[in-house]
């Protein structure tokens, strides 16, 4: 089971947990990236890799026996943060439709760059299976 670990104080946010206390199987996601599933990008459009990479993270998921609501952490890697801002509203789209209202924690980081020179974001997850 999880708990969402919210400070009395804090403010809500938007689309993320400040932390999350689970217990269960850990399943590590590696960075997953906007191609496909032969390793080819279909697109250099920010969201699309986005949600390319979400897609693939929910495969990932699904050979591990979870899915979406068995995250517990989130970690982006963009490689330009006025892009990343500019596009929330699309990307909060894409990311409702594949991964659902599933919100754990989560960072994102503006990097120089990414292995794959195509690659607009770079995602890595953590999940609990509970016992």
């Amino acid at each position: 089971m999880f708990k969402k670990l919210q400070p009395p104080d804090w403010a809500e946010p938007k689309g993320y947990a400040n932390g999350i206390l689970a217990r269960g199987a850990l399943l590590f996601v590696g960075g997953q990236i906007g191609w496909n599933a032969q390793q080819q990008f279909e697109s250099d459009d920010f969201v699309a890799q986005t949600r390319q990479a979400l897609l693939n993270i929910a495969d990932v998921l699904k050979a591990g026996g979870a899915g979406p609501e068995h995250m517990v952490r989130m970690t982006w890697y963009v490689v330009d943060r006025v892009e990343y801002i500019d596009s929330l509203k699309a990307l909060g789209g894409a990311y409702r439709e594949v991964m659902g209202k599933n919100f754990p924690a989560m960072t994102c980081v503006e990097v120089a760059g990414l292995v794959e020179e195509r690659a607009r974001v770079e995602i890595e997850v953590t999940a609990v299976l509970p016992d």
